[in-house]
């Protein structure tokens, strides 16, 4: 069996778990979130811990990954995800003007980013960008959309980046 799926998902205080016959969700302080739930695996909750388990043996895979997401849905909707971009380049410039995100990457014209439901984007500085959510799946989709404006080019490194992200720098032409 997948040894991720053995491992019991602890439920942390003001965090429950639903279990229907066809769904599992999850409701917090954060919100609340449900996933499609395979009818071969079984869920149940024991002392403050949610366990999985698979009824078929061709579905040890699928019970692991089921359980990876819910994990991250519990730890999603008791403290929630963020992802931080970083804007390197000259005049490029974020700001928030209510649920919209207002960029000026270079071009001749402002992007425009309309933040999805369940989304915060918030900008401490003109060049960083913070994305907030309960969905990890969708904080991380929404950072990719936005980095994927301008992606950082290897010869100045100019563009959107994650803050952690290392741009690997070309050597500019010798003449």
């Amino acid at each position: 069996m997948s040894r991720v799926a053995k491992k019991p998902i602890a439920l942390p205080k003001g965090v429950e778990l639903n279990v229907q016959p066809e769904t599992v969700s999850v409701k917090g302080p954060k919100g609340t979130l449900s996933i499609a739930k395979p009818a071969a695996i079984d869920v149940k909750i024991e002392d403050g811990n949610a366990l999985l388990s698979a009824n078929d043996p061709s579905q040890l895979a699928l019970t692991g990954t089921l359980r990876a997401i819910v994990a991250n849905m519990v730890q999603g909707v008791s403290q929630g995800f963020e992802r931080k971009l970083e804007l390197v380049g000259v005049g490029y410039r974020a700001a928030t003007q209510g649920k919209d995100l207002n960029l000026s990457l270079g071009f001749s014209h402002p992007v425009v980013f309309q933040a999805p439901e369940g989304i915060t984007i918030t900008t401490p500085t003109q060049t960083e960008i913070v994305v907030a959510g309960a969905d990890k799946q969708l904080v991380g989709e929404v950072a990719a959309k936005i980095r994927g404006f301008r992606p950082p080019e290897p010869y100045k490194g100019k563009g959107v980046k994650y803050s952690d992200e290392t741009i690997i720098r070309k050597e500019a032409k010798k003449a």
